[in-house]
């Protein structure tokens, strides 16, 4: 390239915050006109595009003005990019090796006005990668700077920003929490009433009830996000902040914070004991109950979700329970959203039994479920064999071109480094995507060798159910419920009851005339 030929430049600007933007003259300007000047220093011509990044991170290339730039790049229409700083342009190493990859393919020179260098050198070049590899190593710095400031921060009992919760507002002069009284009292009811009532879900009810809504917050740029009604989900991390008590918790530990309590620890601790109780319970909403044989398998053919359970007693006078199993997305969100199913439980057990029972009970039937188990755990072994073979082969041809690419590094002369180090960087990304399928493919092999054992046991049952089932406990009879049985769909209103079996692809024909066999209350 002669000296007298008068370059197309292209200026770009960068800044990783878009705060004092609105100033008439910013560091955005200041880069600029320090292109400028030495554009004109050298005769070459400036386009009149501007490449303003204002606001946005060089840790990636994801900014608007940089991708207008690689595309007038691609069209021809620059000749030169001129910055301020090297990391004005990218703080990544690689990234910045695809840029120069780009620059080269097209024949773009890359100037930076305060640290001068010919990246048409190959000593220009190591100059240019070490200068980035600075830039990378100061911006992670400051991100491990800026994570401990904010540990420290909440050792302390400092807020360190982030949206505030119900009951408390910013005060943005102290940069701490107040109370917002209003907010607090409904803070105070929540937790009186989950004392009351022992359920998120009705506390949940109730609050819906009163039109009550969670935390309404405006952010800086008028953003408004929040005050939507209360679910069970928003009700239950509301009682679990320890924020309430007036203390930070960083890292599982909790520590006296700067700002007010508006729960007394008493209350709150009394809260934490009812939550941790309920989940350690035994009743149909917690866990796996020895009275429900279903639990898990159910679903609602209405939305497809799994069926939970309940129970009720009876009418007036009556000391008899009822349970059930009704459909999860009617109970937390209405009919609206799904007219769900009711099935009495007792009745859809026994059905189910009957079911196993008459399976069980044919010689014929024994034997076709044995041979589909371990037809299908045959056809999987060997698909999943083959799968592991085509993944292993992928990996070997990568990791053999990766390994010619990196004896040709050594080798190379002149601009081609960057284009190889881009193309060995691929490959290592494709060896780690095909590592991960190998692994996948790998706890599938595990997980069929388990479910191979899990069949024998099952197909061992099958020969003697009565006999097993009638010496079993309530825990032990539901462990082998879930040991034969895959999924149940129940349809009353159609009167269909699908049973599948593990591992088999068809159902077992349906029972018929359950719609008689089980009366689904209205």
């Amino acid at each position: 390239m002669s000296e007298d030929k008068r370059l197309q430049c292209a200026i770009y600007t960068r800044k990783s915050t878009s705060e004092n933007l609105e100033m008439a003259f910013n560091t955005l300007e200041a880069q600029r006109e320090a292109a400028e000047l030495y554009i004109r220093s050298q005769g070459w011509l400036l386009r009149p595009d501007r490449y303003d990044d204002g606001g946005f991170t060089g840790a990636n290339m994801e900014r608007p003005a940089l991708q207008r730039l690689l595309q007038d790049i691609e069209d021809g229409k620059v000749e030169c990019v001129v910055v301020y700083k090297v990391d004005r342009l990218s703080r990544s190493l690689l990234d910045f090796a695809r840029l120069i990859e780009v620059f080269d393919r097209k024949g773009v020179t890359f100037v930076s006005t305060t640290q001068q260098f010919n990246t048409a050198q190959s000593l220009g070049r190591l100059v240019l990668n070490i200068l980035l590899s600075f830039a990378q190593f100061e911006r992670e710095m400051i991100s491990e700077r800026t994570r401990d400031k904010m540990s420290a921060a909440r050792r302390r009992g400092k807020w360190t920003g982030g949206q505030p919760v119900l009951g408390y507002r910013v005060d943005h002069e102290g940069c701490r929490l107040e109370i917002v009284p209003e907010e607090a009292e409904q803070v105070r009811a929540i937790f009186q009433l989950y004392r009351c009532l022992y359920s998120v879900q009705q506390v949940a009810k109730q609050l819906r009830s009163l039109n009550w809504t969670t935390k309404v917050f405006t952010a800086k740029n008028g953003r408004s996000s929040g005050g939507k009604p209360w679910d069970p989900t928003s009700v239950h991390r509301l009682l679990k902040n320890a924020l309430y008590t007036g203390k930070v918790t960083y890292q599982g530990k909790s520590y006296d914070g700067e700002h007010p309590s508006i729960i007394d620890t008493k209350t709150f601790e009394q809260v934490q004991a009812l939550l941790a109780g309920k989940s350690r319970g035994r009743g149909p909403h917690r866990g796996r109950n020895p009275e429900y044989l279903l639990t898990g398998l159910l679903s609602c053919p209405g939305c497809g979700k799994p069926l939970t359970t309940t129970s009720g007693r009876g009418g007036k006078g009556s000391h008899k329970d009822y349970r059930y199993y009704v459909c999860r997305t009617r109970q937390s969100q209405g009919h609206e959203v799904c007219t769900g199913v009711r099935v009495p439980a007792a009745e859809i057990e026994q059905a189910v039994l009957g079911r196993l029972r008459e399976i069980c009970a044919e010689p014929e039937t024994r034997a076709d479920v044995a041979t589909r188990m371990r037809a299908g755990h045959s056809l999987v072994s060997a698909e999943l064999t083959a799968q592991r073979a085509l993944v292993q082969r992928e990996i070997d041809a990568l990791t053999a071109e990766g390994r010619k690419l990196v004896a040709a590094i050594g080798e190379m002369q002149g601009t081609g480094g960057p284009l190889v180090l881009t193309h060995l960087s691929e490959i290592e990304a494709d060896i780690a995507r095909q590592q991960s399928k190998l692994d996948d493919v790998d706890r599938r092999m595990h997980g069929l060798a388990e479910a191979t054992e899990h069949a024998s046991t099952a197909l061992g049952l099958l020969e003697s159910f009565d006999d097993v089932w009638n010496a079993m406990v309530p825990e032990e009879r539901v462990d082998v419920v879930h040991l034969l049985v895959n999924s149940v769909r129940v349809d009353p209103a159609a009167g269909k009851l699908e049973l599948h079996l593990h591992d088999l692809a068809d159902p077992f024909p349906p029972v018929s005339d359950l719609a008689q066999q089980v009366e689904v209350p209205s």
